[in-house]
């Protein structure tokens, strides 16, 4: 069974959005929303949470993945 997780999406008077996994952890905060991500558009900034870390393995992806990503 797939497991709940809660995603809050705000929207600036800019139109661009921010959307934050509530209570997810590790690798499937970016499984959560992979899929919505593409339907969205482009993704100019991504800021990991600390609780992406919790993860050990994530922890070694620190500098990695603590950078501005553009993808088209």
């Amino acid at each position: 069974m797939a497991e709940y997780r809660k995603v809050e999406y705000r929207i600036g008077k800019n139109g661009k959005i921010t959307e934050k996994v509530i209570d997810g952890t590790g690798e499937n905060c970016l499984e959560t929303t992979e899929t919505i991500e593409k339907d969205l558009g482009k993704i100019e900034n991504r800021e990991l949470l600390p609780e992406y870390y919790e993860n050990e393995d994530n922890i070694n992806n620190f500098n990695e993945n603590n950078q501005q990503i553009d993808r088209q």
